[in-house]
């Protein structure tokens, strides 16, 4: 008789974290926390940029948005993440930006964790702004302007607060009930916020200048004769082909940081640029292969557009923050199989024979 042979099982549950409980770890363990951890997981993936399997992101492209998968890996960890893009979304009551993502094991392709990654997105876009100003912008830099007082205004300031040192900033948009929301939110942040008139009044005396805009379009939120020595332009809202937010002119008065270039000329404020238009990958600068800010009166602009190595960062975060503070549940996302070459017996236990039949 042939013995039986048991075969090894690994562990395929996957680690789901809702929206509801991304929100309860960022209260328990507090968004300065949170931002700083995603803040500190970036620069170092952005240290090992060259271990990275790297694309620009797939996008699907419709009258009203943008949806988007953001692939990447390095040897031992995949990730994706699903986001899009809809300005009206607003309307109908629904965010503007809606995603959720996936770490898995490369080694054997199971799904280790699903998240949700709009509030998600949010700090690790803010994180990410963050790290490139430490490195671009003037170390006393104290006032920030906010241009687009969104869904996003809050995080980016806060972000700036608690990791570049930003005291006081000054909010503009064009719609008063999104600035009255945003210095709502910010009243006991202990920044000092002023409303402000117009885009050229928000620029006065800042330090840098942060433009998240929603609006799908060639837009020029910030011209040339705007701009002062040594201001750092944190230009977030182009992010996608025919939206901009910068006059092509300000790119050519300051030295220019992107993420990924194959994809900011696409996608980015370079789009208005011809192909050869000279940019800095910010990694370079993070690891000291090149130079950041080089003296205190250069413009410098960092061309952000998000990178799917941002979110592989956020998602280490969220996982090993879900882990340390029991949060999130496991789930079967992929069937537990007694014998993996039989996927089929799954269907037939507890189904009569007759159910298995093709109908005549």
């Amino acid at each position: 008789m042939r013995a039986e042979t048991t075969l090894p099982h690994a562990d395929a549950s996957t680690l789901y974290l809702s929206a509801p409980e991304a929100v309860e770890l960022v209260r328990r363990k507090g968004l300065a926390a949170c931002l700083s951890g995603i803040a500190d997981c970036i620069t170092k993936d952005f240290l090992r940029w060259e271990q990275f399997d790297k694309s620009a992101r797939v996008a699907s492209y419709s009258q009203d948005g943008v949806i988007e998968l953001m692939p990447i890996a390095d040897d031992a960890t995949y990730s994706f993440k699903y986001v899009n893009g809809h300005p009206r979304n607003t309307r109908l009551g629904l965010s503007t930006v809606m995603a959720f993502g996936v770490l898995a094991d490369t080694a054997t392709g199971t799904p280790q964790l699903l998240s949700e990654l709009t509030l998600t997105t949010a700090m690790r876009t803010a994180a990410m702004s963050a790290v490139a100003a430490r490195a671009l912008a003037r170390p006393d830099s104290r006032v920030m302007a906010l241009i687009g007082n969104g869904a996003q205004s809050e995080f980016q300031a806060l972000a700036f607060q608690h990791l570049v040192g930003i005291t006081e900033v000054r909010l503009y948009d064009t719609d008063p009930a999104a600035t009255a929301k945003l210095r709502a939110n910010l009243q006991s942040s202990g920044l000092l916020v002023t409303v402000c008139a117009s885009t050229v009044e928000a620029m006065r005396g800042a330090d840098i200048v942060t433009t998240i805009t929603a609006d799908k379009a060639r837009a020029t939120i910030i011209t040339a004769d705007m701009l002062e020595p040594g201001m750092h332009i944190n230009a977030v809202g182009g992010d996608c082909p025919g939206k901009t937010e910068l006059q092509a002119e300000v790119l050519t008065r300051g030295r220019v940081f992107v993420e990924y270039a194959p994809q900011t000329r696409i996608e980015g404020e370079i789009q208005q640029m011809p192909a050869d238009f000279a940019v800095t990958e910010l990694w370079q600068v993070l690891a000291g292969r090149q130079p950041g800010r080089r003296s205190d009166d250069e413009v410098t602009v960092f061309d952000s557009v998000g990178f799917a190595l941002e979110d592989f960062s956020a998602l280490r975060f969220m996982r090993d923050a879900a882990l340390e503070l029991g949060v999130g549940e496991r789930i079967q996302l992929i069937p537990e199989l007694a014998d993996p070459k039989d996927l089929f017996g799954t269907l037939r236990q507890g189904i009569a024979p007759a159910r298995l039949q093709a109908v005549a």
